[in-house]
């Protein structure tokens, strides 16, 4: 009970005290708040990339894989890599029978093109060339009209599905199904249009046009070596499949026993490992900023309240002298502290939410703050004025009586 009626005078000495000297708890104020926003404004937008990175992995699908010649993430010589032979479309049937948990294999040719519809056109238009099956291992959705057929890759033909972006450049208006555009200097017949996907890695998935792998050979080139994508029935099994497929690509491309891989079998994990090795010190060096700007803001709080103390010695001298216990005296200062952090730690939350948004606004950065963060920051910022507050309050408490009513 005592305890309890230190607390709620402590308290209402110290918002007094506050009221008292406004100049110099807006001061303070400003300072952990500064700190506050720093911190909040970072952790927002390294939170924001983080949960754009995992969503953008999320479309690429954790139960596939993509064969290519070149790792994701390369180690060692480039031009080993560069040397290695092609990989084929031919390499989609065994795959396939590779393991039984492969649902889907298609090949991904790309190249980059320039598309026209009459007098609108678009540069830098990514071509894909592909089979059906790729609709069942992408995230593409068809919007309009369809997806490419078995006929279309079996018969060459000059049909084509476009991006969301592609159509609304190209065709402003027009339902773009039944439409001829020129890929290059190749006519297409716009079969379908795919829902909008946004930016995956790097790589605008709206400005795409797909067609069938065979009439990409005959119009495109067939020098380049293929992806093949590879859908897995479920992420348990990804694991499998690979030691599955590698056995499967070695008997394949007659690589040697002694022979490392001549292929690479890639995982969106390991885009996940790579970004976490790339971003960890960045992130690291810029929250430690903010963590030393809120120590700034502390030691300020500390200075003020010392400054606070030599000021008050003659009120703490009484109080003591009409039986405060230093209990008492400490709950009173670090209840100044404190509350003095957490009123600047929520007005540095609000500013850096809104600077974090802001970021976001302008930039390509993403910027997002989990509600858990938010109270974190206003606590932590109550719990640094707690903390630099201890030395402050503790030399309050333990002034002599009888020489602090002499002091002037």
């Amino acid at each position: 009970m005592s305890f309890r009626v230190d607390v709620w005078e402590g308290g209402r000495i110290a918002l007094f005290s506050l009221r008292a000297n406004r100049l110099r708890t807006v001061l303070t104020t400003v300072g952990i708040g500064v700190g506050v926003c720093t911190l909040l404004a970072i952790v927002g937008i390294i939170q924001g990339i983080n949960q754009s990175f995992a969503d953008q992995l999320a479309q690429i699908g954790a139960n596939t894989l993509q064969v290519s010649k070149f790792p994701w993430t390369m180690r060692g010589d480039w031009w080993e890599y560069r040397n290695r032979k092609n990989l084929s479309a031919d390499l989609v049937e065994p795959i396939l029978q590779a393991s039984e948990h492969v649902v889907a294999a298609a090949p991904l040719y790309y190249d980059r093109v320039e598309a026209r519809f009459l007098e609108r056109r678009m540069a830098s238009v990514t071509a894909l060339g592909t089979t059906a099956d790729y609709a069942i291992i992408s995230s593409f959705t068809v919007d309009k009209g369809r997806f490419l057929t078995e006929a279309d890759v079996d018969n060459r033909a000059q049909v084509a599905v476009i991006g969301a972006e592609l159509a609304r450049t190209l065709f402003p208006g027009l339902d773009p199904v039944g439409h001829r555009i020129i890929l290059g200097s190749k006519p297409y017949r716009v079969v379908g249009s795919l829902e909008a996907k946004g930016t995956i890695l790097g790589e605008n998935q709206d400005t795409v046009v797909v067609v069938p792998f065979r009439t990409f050979q005959a119009d495109f080139g067939k020098r380049n070596s293929p992806n093949i994508a590879v859908s897995v029935d479920s992420p348990d099994n990804v694991l499998k499949v690979q030691d599955q497929l590698t056995v499967a690509l070695r008997r394949e491309r007659r690589t040697p026993p002694e022979a490392k891989d001549d292929f690479a079998i890639n995982r969106p994990e390991q885009l996940a490992n790579m970004y976490a090795q790339l971003t960890g010190a960045l992130y690291g060096a810029a929250t430690g900023v903010g963590l030393i700007t809120l120590l700034v803001g502390g030691i300020g709080i500390m200075n003020i309240m010392l400054v606070s103390v030599r000021e008050r010695t003659r009120e703490i001298g009484v109080r003591r002298a009409l039986g405060a216990k230093k209990r008492t005296i400490i709950i009173q200062f670090l209840m100044e502290a404190a509350s003095v952090s957490a009123v600047g730690g929520t007005l540095g939350t609000v500013v850096g939410l809104g600077l974090a948004k802001t970021v976001s606004f302008i930039t390509p950065l993403a910027a997002t703050v989990e509600p858990l963060t938010v109270a974190g920051g206003v606590g932590f910022a109550a719990m640094v004025g707690l903390l630099f507050g201890i030395w402050p309050a503790a030399r309050a408490a333990n002034l002599d009586p009888v020489e602090a009513l002499r002091h002037d």
